[in-house]
């Protein structure tokens, strides 16, 4: 375990390397100057020169990606150029809003997608496996945006059950934290419900057809102990392989949720500084979701230990 957690973390080095050229190179894309973004269209150009100057960005892009790297790799992200916040600090606040939401997201994903992938795949090319499959396509299908205007306007503007936007930290006030993450969770959550549903649905087809699900029912064992102690447990595997790769399309529904019900989260930090040119801030939330995304893929592959005990690292 050790050694395979070793040489795991080992492996994140280069690909951190290339993505953090990969995240430079995009961010110093983006069209526009961030001098207009700070000054206004107004500023005279000496004014936007000397602002050029104290930012850096009259540095050639090698050295600026050089003197990024090296204070990224001591845990300096550097200073927003809008506002002069460290963004470390920046990140330390959003990280948890956008993390709650994640977290909220995959548990409501498995506890709508793992029963439903059970019944559908029990209940096999009848009416309910035709529902179920129709359901999860239309989840799939819909755009994250347009779920989330359609949850506020049905649940805060006609029903007038939950509010329709902002953010309270948990430790503040719990329940109005819980109100406000129900719709953006809903948004998010539904959509990978599908994923895992269909997932669930597959890997049982496969493992009810085996021999020793067979032979557990042939032994007078009941059917919830076959279905969850022989064939549930052994479709995971890939169902958790489905949840881990899709840590990457939950950031990206993130970016999109958390600008419409207005969540001070990561995704919200990228828009922002996208809009406002703000290079380091983009820089910095990014390569942390690349981080985060590699995490969960090493946690994904040492989970496959504690689901399937035959699985060696």
């Amino acid at each position: 375990m050790i050694s395979f957690l070793i040489r795991r973390l080992l492996q994140l080095v280069p690909v951190l390397l290339v993505m953090s050229v990969v995240v430079f190179s995009t961010s110093m894309m983006l069209p526009g100057d961030p001098t207009t973004a700070i000054l206004g269209e107004d500023a005279s150009p000496q004014d936007r020169a000397a602002l050029r100057v104290e930012l850096g960005l009259d540095q050639p892009v090698l050295i600026q990606y050089g003197r990024w790297l090296v204070r990224a790799s001591s845990g300096d992200l550097g200073r927003s150029l809008r506002t002069r916040e460290p963004v470390a600090e920046m990140l330390a606040s959003r990280v948890p809003v956008t993390l709650e939401l994640g977290l909220l997201a995959v548990v409501l994903s498995l506890v709508l997608g793992i029963p439903l992938g059970i019944v559908a795949a029990l209940k096999r090319n009848s009416w309910i496996d035709s529902l179920v499959s129709a359901l999860s396509l239309s989840s799939m299908a819909i755009p994250y945006f347009w779920v989330g205007i359609l949850l506020i306007m049905i649940l805060s503007i006609h029903l007038r059950w939950l509010p329709p936007s902002g953010y309270v930290p948990f430790f503040s006030d719990p329940v109005m934290n819980l109100k406000l993450m129900i719709m953006p969770v809903i948004t998010i959550g539904t959509a990978q419900a599908a994923l895992v549903m269909r997932q669930t649905r597959t890997a049982m087809l496969q493992v009810l057809s085996q021999d020793y699900v067979r032979t557990a029912r042939a032994k007078g064992a009941g059917e919830v102990r076959v279905i969850l102690g022989h064939a549930l447990r052994n479709s995971l595997i890939p169902v958790i392989t489905v949840v881990g790769l899709q840590m990457g399309a939950l950031i990206g529904g993130a970016v999109v949720t958390e600008t419409v019900f207005s969540l001070p989260g990561l995704g919200r930090m990228i828009v922002d500084g996208i809009f406002e040119r703000d290079f380091p801030v983009v820089q910095g939330a990014i390569l942390v979701v690349v981080l985060g995304v590699l995490l969960v893929n090493l946690v994904t592959d040492l989970s496959y230990t504690l689901v399937d005990r035959r699985v060696r690292l």
